[in-house]
């Protein structure tokens, strides 16, 4: 295929992402430059200092609520993106309502209990709906051993070991890598595998 022939394609799909940060925002950023249709993002938390490591955020956007700083920033790259943005602190009823017509869901939540309850919303009200998560990212160096494992509609990328700590903290090439990979997954169900 094209690329004009991919952007054809993948504007008639719709993606949600639940988080908006180092995964949420950079998933965002890959699929929009690549043609998506519609977005619906939800996120409660403000752009802060400690996110320009690894976010698709500018210092200028400090303050601002991620969901509406993204929104400006996705539509500078494709002004023709249909992004719906919800500032709102998920559970899982939220979860349930607001990602109900979602081609592919992306969770990117920082806490481990949010990407559980997400898991367990769309293997329990959405099982024909692909749920791609993250997990195991923290630190630096190891891509090799970066991977995606798939467990029916589940699709988890990452190392599924590092997690993040004071002494290993989420920087932008490992965070990057794994948003990479999550939005290249959602391609890959969207277009087919090559």
């Amino acid at each position: 295929m094209t690329f004009d022939e991919i952007k054809q394609r993948l504007k008639h799909y719709t993606v949600g992402i639940a988080g908006a940060g180092g995964l949420g925002s950079n998933v965002a950023m890959h699929l929009t430059r690549v043609g998506i249709g519609k977005l619906i993002v939800a996120d409660f938390d403000v752009v802060q200092e400690s996110n320009l490591n690894r976010q698709f955020y500018f210092r200028h956007q400090l303050g601002a609520k991620k969901v509406e700083a993204l929104k400006t920033n996705l539509l500078a790259i494709n002004p023709e993106l249909n992004i719906v943005i919800h500032s709102i602190k998920l559970d899982a009823l939220s979860i349930k309502e607001i990602f109900s017509d979602v081609d592919i869901m992306v969770e990117a939540f920082d806490r481990a209990e949010m990407k559980e309850v997400i898991a367990e919303v769309f293997q329990t009200e959405y099982p024909n709906i692909p749920l791609v998560m993250g997990n195991g990212m923290a630190g630096w160096g190891k891509s090799n051993e970066m991977r995606v494992n798939r467990f029916g509609n589940l699709y988890i990328c990452g190392d599924g070991v590092s997690e993040i700590a004071d002494e290993l903290p989420p920087l932008s090439p490992r965070v990057g890598i794994c948003a990479a990979m999550q939005a290249n997954v959602v391609l890959e169900l969207l277009l087919g595998s090559k």
